[in-house]
C-alpha cells in the first residue's frame, strides 16, 4: 500500500483538516493508498515534551522527529500544512490552555532550564526539522490563469507617497557580518570573553563539512536605538504612521529583543517613571506592549490609571503607530507575531502604501525593517509603484521561487547559536585547533549570531535551478549582494557548480538584490516570468512578496521540497491570516480559509506516487483531480469572506463533486469510473439539500472549547455539519 502522510497543524487549516481529510480518504481508499495523519500542532508538540509526567490518555507521539526521521528515506511523502511558529505569548497562551485542560505542563518562564526545554516548539522549530531539501515554489498555470481572470484589489499608488522603507545604515547584521568557506572537515565553538578575561562557551562540537560556508556577525544595539528615535522623529515630523516589521516567529531569538527595543525607545520616558514597578512586575517588552497590559491589573487603580494616562500622552506627542486592530486599539507593537513582514508589506504595498491607523483610515507609513541585509527588495518595489503605479493582476507574469533551506541552511535568529550578549567583550568562533576563525567585539545587550550553509545543499539548489530553466525556459535570477561576505562566498560556489553544466543556451544570471528586483518588476508588468532565486530568508519574503500581488494570497502557492534523499514534502501555502479566520468562525461559523493549497498538495503528491511506483490508478487520480480544481476556480467555489456566500465546508463539498464528476467520465480505469460515476449522481442529487445544510449553521456563534488543543468530537460537528454529505462520504 502507497502511503502518503498529512499533517494535523493549527488555526484555520487545523480545523479545515477535519472536512478535508475525510474526502481525500474516501478518494484515494479504493486505490489502496493510505493516508496517514500525524500531529505537529503546537499543542501537541508542547505535551510530547513532557510525557513523562503525563496520564497515559494524555501522551502525544512526538510525530515531528518521526516525520523528521522520515526525510532520510526517498519513498517519502509528506503534506505539510501551516502550522503555528510559536512567539513566547503564544507558547503562554498555549500552555495556560493545556493546564486548564488538566495538563501537568509547567509554565514558559526565562530560566535557562525552562528556555532549553521549550526551545523545541518555540519559533520556526518544524520547518528545520522537515526541511531536508530545497524550496520550488510557484502558481500552477490554473491558479494564475483564475487570478488573471478574477484580478484581487489593489489599490492606486499615489507619486507623492510618503511610504518608505527604513533600515540602519550602520551596526547592523549587515554592516558586520564575516564569511569563510571551510576547505576541510572541522570542529567549531563560539566563545565569549568579558573585559576581566573570563572565558564562557555559548556553544561548542560544531560540526562542519568540507566546502560549508560560515557566517558570524552581530547588532550593535546602541546603534539600534539610535535608529528607533530618528525613525520615529521621521515618521513624526512627515506625519505618517510608523510601523515595525519583523518576524518574531521564524527569528525566535533575535527578533523579540529587536521588537523589544522599538518599544523600549518609543515608551523611554515612560520605563523611566514605573520602571521599579515594571520590574516588580518582570514585565518584558521582548513580548510586546501586551505584557504591560495583561499585568496592569495587579497595579493598584491609581497606578493603572496614571499609565494609561501617560501612555494616550506619549502616542499624542510622537508620531502614530500602525494598527493591527483600529477597532479593538491593537497596535503594531502590542504583540511581536502580530506583524510578520513576509506579510505585512505585501500587504502595504496591496493597499497602495498604505497602513491603517487608529481611526481605520489607510495613511502613508514608515515602514521600519532594522536589519539591511533584505530591505532593498521591498524599497525598490515601493520605488517601482510609485514610479507605475499599482500591478494591473490581470496581465502581470508570474514569479516562482527556488529557494536555498536544505540542512538548515542560513536558519539566522532562531537557533542555538543566536545570543543575547549579557556583558562587553569579545566574541571568537574558534576551530578544532583553538585558531580564531571570526573575532567580534561587542557591547552588553548585542545580539550575535552565526550561521551555517551546507555544500551539499548549494550543489543541490544550483542543480534545481538549471534543471527548472531547462523544463520551464524561463530566465532565471541568482538574487545575491557581491558586496555582503555570505553572498560573496555563496556567489563563488554557484559560479563553481553552474560550470558544472552546459548553461550556453540557459538564461541564469547572478544580480545584486535591487537589480534582481528592478529586473524581474520589469519583466512582471511587461507579463514575462522570472524564477527568482533566493536564500533562505528572502526565500520566505519572496514566496509571500509575488503570490499576494499576483494572486492575492501565498496560500494558493504549489510549494515542494524535493528531500535531498529522494523523498517530497509538499507545503501548502501561508498561515498569516489564519488567525483571523479562526476570529470569524467563532463569531459567525463561517470559515474562510481557502483549502486550494491542499487541493494542489494532494494532486502532486499523487503524482509522485505514479511516478515512483508507476500507479496507474494514483495518476487518474492525480489528472481528475487537477480538472476537478480547474472547475472549481472557474466556477468560483472558493470561500467568501462573506458569512452568507460559500465557506470551507461549502468548497469542499464542491471539490468532491468535481472530482468525482471527472473520475466518472474518464476511460482509463472502467473499475474508478462506476464506483465515482456511484458519488457523483448522489452527490448531484442532493446538491441543493447539501449546501442548504452548511448555510443553516451560517450567522451562529461557536464555541470551540479551546483554540490549540481541540476535542474531537466537537470540532467534527462543526467542521461536517451536512449529514447528507457525511453519510454519502
Amino acid at each position: 500500500m502507497n502511503k502518503i502522510i498529512y499533517t494535523k497543524t493549527d488555526e484555520a487549516p487545523g480545523l479545515a483538516t477535519y472536512s478535508l481529510l475525510p474526502i481525500f480518504k474516501y478518494f484515494t481508499k479504493s486505490s489502496n493508498i493510505e493516508i496517514q495523519l500525524k500531529d505537529i500542532s503546537l499543542s501537541s508538540r508542547i505535551i510530547s515534551l513532557f510525557n513523562n509526567s503525563l496520564k497515559d490518555n494524555q501522551k502525544k507521539n512526538d510525530d515531528l522527529k518521526l516525520l523528521g526521521d522520515l526525510t532520510k528515506y526517498k519513498d517519502t511523502n509528506i503534506i505539510k500544512l501551516p502550522n503555528i511558529s510559536a512567539s513566547i505569548p503564544q507558547l503562554k497562551d498555549a500552555i495556560k490552555e493545556l493546564q486548564e485542560k488538566g495538563y501537568d505542563i509547567p509554565n514558559y518562564d526565562e530560566s535557562e532550564k525552562s528556555k532549553l526545554k521549550y526551545s523545541k516548539v518555540l519559533g520556526s522549530a518544524v520547518n528545520p526539522v522537515l526541511r531536508e531539501g530545497n524550496s520550488d515554489r510557484r502558481a500552477p498555470k490554473s491558479v494564475k490563469k483564475f487570478a488573471k481572470k478574477n484580478p484581487h484589489i489593489m489599490k492606486d499608488w499615489n507619486k507623492l507617497s510618503k511610504t518608505d522603507i527604513y533600515s540602519m545604515s550602520n551596526g547592523d547584521f549587515y554592516d558586520n557580518e564575516k564569511s569563510k568557506i571551510f576547505d576541510n572537515d572541522d570542529i567549531l565553538k563560539i566563545v565569549f570573553t568579558n573585559n576581566n578575561n573570563n572565558k564562557i562557551v555559548l556553544k561548542d562540537n560544531i560540526k562542519i563539512d568540507k566546502h560549508e560556508i560560515v557566517d558570524g556577525t552581530y547588532m550593535n544595539i546602541n546603534s539600534l536605538k539610535s535608529y528607533y528615535k530618528k525613525a520615529i522623529k521621521i515618521a513624526k515630523d512627515d506625519n505618517i504612521l510608523l510601523s515595525l516589521h519583523l518576524k518574531a516567529t521564524m527569528m525566535k531569538t533575535s527578533d523579540p529583543i529587536i521588537f523589544g527595543h522599538c518599544i523600549k525607545i518609543y515608551f523611554e520616558d515612560l520605563i523611566k517613571k514605573y520602571n521599579e514597578i515594571f520590574i516588580k512586575l518582570k514585565i518584558n517588552f521582548n513580548n510586546g506592549l501586551i505584557d504591560l497590559y495583561s499585568k496592569l491589573n495587579e497595579m493598584k487603580p491609581k497606578i493603572k490609571d496614571q499609565i494609561l494616562n501617560d501612555i494616550e500622552k506619549i502616542y499624542s506627542s510622537k508620531s502614530e503607530i500602525s494598527m493591527v486592530d483600529s477597532v479593538k486599539n491593537i497596535t503594531n507593537l502590542h504583540i511581536p507575531s502580530d506583524v510578520i513582514i513576509d506579510a505585512s508589506i505585501p500587504a502595504m504595498i496591496k493597499n497602495g502604501g498604505k497602513m491603517y491607523d487608529k481611526n481605520g483610515e489607510l495613511k502613508d507609513t514608515l515602514a521600519l525593517i532594522p536589519d539591511r541585509t533584505y530591505a532593498n527588495v521591498f524599497k525598490e518595489v515601493i520605488r517601482d509603484c510609485k514610479e507605475n503605479g499599482k500591478f494591473d493582476v490581470s496581465t502581470i507574469g508570474t514569479v516562482q521561487n527556488i529557494g536555498l533551506m536544505a540542512k538548515k541552511a542560513e536558519e539566522y535568529g532562531s537557533h542555538d547559536k543566536t545570543f543575547e550578549i549579557q556583558e562587553d567583550g569579545i566574541i571568537e568562533i574558534l576551530d578544532e585547533k583553538n585558531s580564531i576563525i571570526f573575532k567580534f567585539i561587542v557591547k552588553k545587550n548585542d545580539i550575535f549570531r552565526m550561521c551555517q550553509t551546507k555544500d551539499e545543499s548549494i550543489q543541490n539548489w544550483v542543480n534545481l535551478v538549471v534543471n527548472r530553466v531547462k523544463k520551464s525556459n524561463i530566465p532565471a535570477i541568482f538574487w545575491l549582494d557581491n558586496n555582503r561576505p555570505h553572498d560573496k562566498n555563496i556567489i563563488k560556489q554557484v559560479k563553481k557548480y553552474l560550470s558544472n553544466y552546459d548553461t550556453n543556451n540557459l538564461d541564469i544570471s547572478i544580480l545584486s538584490l535591487r537589480e534582481s528586483t528592478k529586473k524581474t518588476l520589469n519583466r512582471m508588468r511587461k507579463g514575462l516570468d522570472t524564477i527568482s532565486v533566493t536564500g533562505n530568508v528572502l526565500r520566505d519574503y519572496n514566496t509571500d512578496l509575488f503570490p499576494i500581488i499576483e494572486l492575492g494570497t501565498s496560500a494558493k502557492m504549489l510549494s515542494i521540497v524535493p528531500l535531498l534523499k529522494g523523498g517530497y514534502i509538499f507545503e501548502t501555502g501561508a498561515g498569516g491570516s489564519a488567525p483571523k479566520h479562526v476570529k470569524q468562525l467563532i463569531e459567525e461559523n463561517h470559515l474562510r480559509w481557502d483549502s486550494l493549497g491542499e487541493f494542489m498538495a494532494i494532486q502532486v503528491s499523487l503524482e509522485q506516487i505514479s511516478n515512483e511506483y508507476n500507479d496507474k490508478k494514483a495518476l487518474i487520480l492525480a489528472k481528475t483531480l487537477d480538472k476537478a480544481i480547474l472547475k472549481l476556480l472557474d466556477n468560483k467555489k472558493i470561500p467568501s469572506s462573506q458569512v452568507n456566500k460559500l465557506d470551507n465546508r461549502g468548497s469542499h463539498f464542491y471539490l468532491s463533486l468535481y472530482w468525482s464528476e471527472e473520475l466518472s467520465i474518464q476511460n482509463d480505469n472502467l473499475k474508478l469510473k462506476n464506483e465515482f460515476s456511484s458519488l457523483y449522481k448522489k452527490l448531484h442529487l442532493n446538491e441543493i439539500q447539501i449546501i442548504e445544510e452548511l448555510n443553516q449553521i451560517k450567522n451562529n456563534k461557536i464555541d470551540l472549547k479551546g483554540y490549540y488543543l481541540l476535542e474531537e468530537k466537537i470540532i467534527n460537528n462543526i467542521m461536517r455539519p451536512s449529514k447528507t454529505f457525511n453519510t454519502i462520504i
